[in-house]
């Protein structure tokens, strides 16, 4: 598979193999075959515009995308043993979004190593998320095929680690049930308590309410589309409450 992929890369000036190996030595990626490396920055509309027949990087992303998505999950449960699956799913579907791979392709500075067709290269290409994104996989599957899963897990890792830390903390502030436990704990050495008080609404729409007790302070109901929102916005009526006092 390696060898039919790198032989539809688009030919290599002098020049372009200077480039190349400037961004290895910059971003110390795991890939000596720079064919292979030069088809995961070719997109689409170079490819298509080309003069003679070469690949483009689509492959390659669809690897990049199983391998990355292999790491990550690798990373959540060996790191984080109290997350349940419904966690692990959210916290990994927002780390390769393509916001975050976007935002890890411009720290690698991948915008200026692109190969972009006249067209896109003039409504900025280079800037857009989802190009950025589709090439970072892309090098990702690279790196895979290229060096095998240990380096390439190495160097996803290094640039993924920061994502999924910037998520957890988001995810963190956001929930409120963890935030209103750990001020209990804290304050009164006890935990939350939450009760349904009632469900209304047809059978494939209901609306939940619960309420929260703090100790024996009772806050809501709060309203939510399952339990587990109701609880969410039943804790945030609490916790801010509690910290507005304290």
């Amino acid at each position: 598979m390696e060898s039919n992929l790198r032989d539809t890369a688009p030919a290599l000036s002098k020049k372009r193999e200077r480039e190349l190996v400037d961004f290895i030595t910059k971003s110390n990626i795991p890939i000596k075959d720079l064919a292979l490396l030069n088809l995961a920055f070719t997109h689409r509309s170079f490819a298509n515009e080309s003069y003679e027949p070469v690949g483009n990087n689509e492959r390659l992303e669809f690897l990049g995308d199983s391998v990355l998505g292999v790491c990550v999950a690798d990373w959540l449960l060996r790191n984080l043993p109290k997350k349940e699956e419904g966690d692990f799913s959210r916290i990994k579907s927002a780390v390769v979004s393509e916001e975050s791979l976007a935002l890890v392709a411009l720290s690698l500075g991948i915008d200026r190593y692109l190969l972009l067709g006249k067209g896109e290269e003039s409504s900025g290409g280079r800037k857009k998320k989802a190009i950025l994104a589709d090439c970072m996989e892309a090098l990702f599957g690279s790196c895979y095929l290229d060096s095998g899963f240990d380096e390439a897990y190495r160097f996803i890792m290094l640039q993924m680690e920061g994502q999924i830390r910037r998520v957890l903390d988001e995810d963190w502030a956001l929930d409120y049930k963890t935030r209103l436990q750990e001020y209990m704990q804290k304050h009164y050495k006890d935990v939350p308590t939450y009760t349904l008080v009632r469900k209304t609404g047809p059978e494939h729409n209901h609306t939940f309410y619960m309420q929260v007790d703090v100790a024996g302070q009772i806050f809501g109901p709060a309203a939510g589309p399952n339990k587990k929102e109701a609880q969410q916005q039943a804790a945030k009526l609490a916790y801010d409450v509690l910290i507005r006092e304290k």
